[in-house]
C-alpha cells in the first residue's frame, strides 16, 4: 500500500497526545517530518516516536520534496498563515480545529487550496467515530419525526497554567477551543446557516471562559450551543423531533458506550463501538489524497461555520 509521508508543523501538546500517534496508527501513513523552532521539543520527538526527519523551520519542512501533506497544531492564529504557505508548496492540509480566526481567512485558505490543487480539511476528528456514524443512521431513519430542538455542550474546568487557551493574542477562548465543536455538531445535523443568533459570553483576561449561542433556522430548528473553561466537565447532546430524541452523551469522544433513542414506544439504547477517532480522521484525509477526491468533512462546510462563528463573535460585550 502506498503511504502518505506527513510532515508536523510543531510539536505541540496535541500533536504529542493525539496527532503523531494517529499518523503512526493509520495504515496508508507515515509520519516522515517534524519542525519545531525548539531543538529540545526535536529530540523528545525522536525518543518518544523514533527516528523521524527533523527541521528547526516550518519553511525547511514544506520545502522537502518528499513531504506529501502536513498536520498543523499550532495555534488558532497561526493556522491561516502556515495553511496558505503549506498549500503553495504543493501539500495538503489537515489543520486543527478551529481552521480559522474569522470566515475571511478561512475563505482565503480554501482558495489559496483548490489554485494549488491540494486538499484541506479541519480536525474535527469526532465525525469519524461510530457514534457519530450512529447517529446519522437514526436521523436517516426517521424515527424521531421532524427535528425541532438541538442542545449541545462541550467544557472542561481549565487549571494548566500559562496555556495558549487563556491568551487572546493566539485566539484563546472557549468558543474557539471547544465552542466549535457543538457549532460543528449543529451544523451536521442542520446542513445549513441559522437566520438569527444570540449569544451571551463571560469573560477572564481578556478571552471568553463561558459562552451560550442561541441559533435559529429557517425551518422551526432553534439549537442552544455552549461552552466553558470555569466550570466542571460537560460533554452531552440531545436531538429533539416530533415522534422522539436522541440524547448522546460524550458526544466528541469515541469511546465504546450508547446513544439512546426515546419515543412513545419506550427507551432504545443503541450501541457505539469504541474507535480511534484521530487514526480514522488521518485515515480518511490520507485516502482522499490517494484517490484524488475531496475529504467526507468538506472545507466549504469549514467556511460556513466559520460566518455562523462569526456572527455569535460580533456579539461579544465584555
Amino acid at each position: 500500500m502506498k503511504k502518505i509521508r506527513w510532515g508536523v508543523l510543531g510539536y505541540a501538546r496535541i500533536a504529542r497526545l493525539s496527532g503523531i500517534p494517529a499518523i503512526m496508527m493509520a495504515p496508508n501513513s507515515e509520519f516522515y517530518a517534524i519542525a519545531s523552532r525548539n531543538e529540545e521539543k526535536l529530540e523528545q520527538c525522536k525518543k518518544e516516536f523514533g527516528v523521524v526527519k527533523t527541521y528547526t523551520s516550518y519553511d525547511e519542512l514544506l520545502d522537502d520534496p518528499n513531504v506529501d501533506c502536513v498536520y498543523i497544531p499550532l495555534p488558532n492564529s497561526l493556522h491561516k498563515d502556515w495553511v496558505i504557505k503549506a498549500a503553495n508548496k504543493g501539500k495538503h492540509v489537515l489543520c486543527e480545529k478551529p481552521i480559522a480566526l474569522n470566515a475571511e481567512e478561512s475563505t482565503e485558505m480554501v482558495k489559496t487550496c483548490k489554485k494549488n490543487n491540494v486538499n484541506l480539511m479541519e480536525g474535527f476528528m469526532y465525525r469519524f467515530t461510530d457514534k457519530s456514524k450512529k447517529v446519522k443512521e437514526v436521523l436517516d431513519s426517521g424515527v424521531i419525526g421532524d427535528i425541532k430542538y438541538i442542545n449541545s455542550t462541550f467544557r472542561f474546568f481549565l487549571d494548566r497554567e500559562n496555556t495558549i487557551k487563556m491568551k487572546p493574542e493566539l485566539g484563546g477562548g472557549s468558543i474557539y477551543d471547544v465552542g466549535c465543536y457543538p457549532l460543528n455538531f449543529v451544523g451536521m445535523v442542520t446542513d445549513k446557516e441559522p437566520i438569527s443568533v444570540s449569544a451571551e459570553y463571560i469573560y477572564q483576561d481578556g478571552v471568553d471562559v463561558m459562552f451560550t449561542g442561541v441559533l435559529k433556522y429557517d425551518n422551526g430548528i432553534i439549537a442552544t450551543i455552549n461552552s466553558g473553561f470555569n466550570a466542571f466537565n460537560r460533554m452531552y447532546s440531545e436531538i429533539i423531533g416530533t415522534k422522539g430524541l436522541i440524547e448522546i452523551p460524550d458526544t466528541f469522544l469515541d469511546d465504546a458506550g450508547f446513544i439512546t433513542i426515546i419515543t412513545n414506544e419506550g427507551r432504545k439504547d443503541i450501541p457505539v463501538e469504541k474507535c480511534e477517532r484521530y487514526a480514522l480522521e488521518v485515515e480518511e484525509f490520507a485516502d482522499a489524497i490517494l484517490n484524488n477526491r475531496k475529504p467526507k468533512l468538506d472545507a466549504e462546510e469549514s467556511i460556513r461555520n466559520m460566518r455562523i462563528m462569526d456572527r455569535l463573535l460580533n456579539l461579544r460585550k465584555e
